[in-house]
């Protein structure tokens, strides 16, 4: 267990770190301490790496390329996300009906098949849903969009079923 005190706070952690500078790196997750800010949209972020990672939302450098089609991704998770539809790996697996996923998200929306759990809720009628993009296809309803037109007769639908 390593133990550090600055100002008046003390940290314990198990495990130890090889430099000082790294042990307060990761004291800043628990701090919440943010001191690398996106000098293009304010941002704030408690490393370095993670300021660099979203600085490519703003660039738009894609340094991560899938070696099967040829893809690019801002972020190396993303790559490996990615990379899962080429190899069928699904590590993600439900413990209730072990329907496996490739994302961890998707997971975690299908948990809510089980629990009932609607998180997002229309403003205007009071509906629930359990997935954003529900509630985002059912706002159209309400503001009368209807993106999906009819191939022969050009008649309006607010989804595409």
């Amino acid at each position: 267990m390593t133990r550090a005190t600055k100002s008046s706070l003390t940290f314990s952690v198990e495990g130890s770190f090889s430099r000082y500078s790294s042990l307060w790196s990761h004291k800043r997750l628990h701090t919440g301490e943010k001191n690398f800010k996106c000098n293009i949209c304010g941002l704030a972020f408690a490393k370095a790496a993670y300021l660099k990672n979203h600085s490519r939302i703003h660039t738009g450098e894609k340094p991560y390329r899938c070696n099967v089609c040829g893809m690019q991704f801002s972020q190396s998770p993303h790559l490996k996300n990615h990379e899962r539809i080429h190899s069928g790996e699904r590590p993600y697996v439900c413990e209730v009906c072990e329907k496996s996923f490739a994302r961890h998200s998707t997971l975690w929306n299908h948990r809510r098949i089980h629990t009932g759990e609607k998180p997002y809720r229309c403003d205007i009628c009071g509906s629930c849903f359990n997935q954003a993009t529900h509630l985002k296809n059912h706002a159209k309803v309400h503001s009368g969009e209807k993106p999906f037109k009819c191939d022969i007769c050009s008649v309006g639908f607010s989804d595409s079923d």
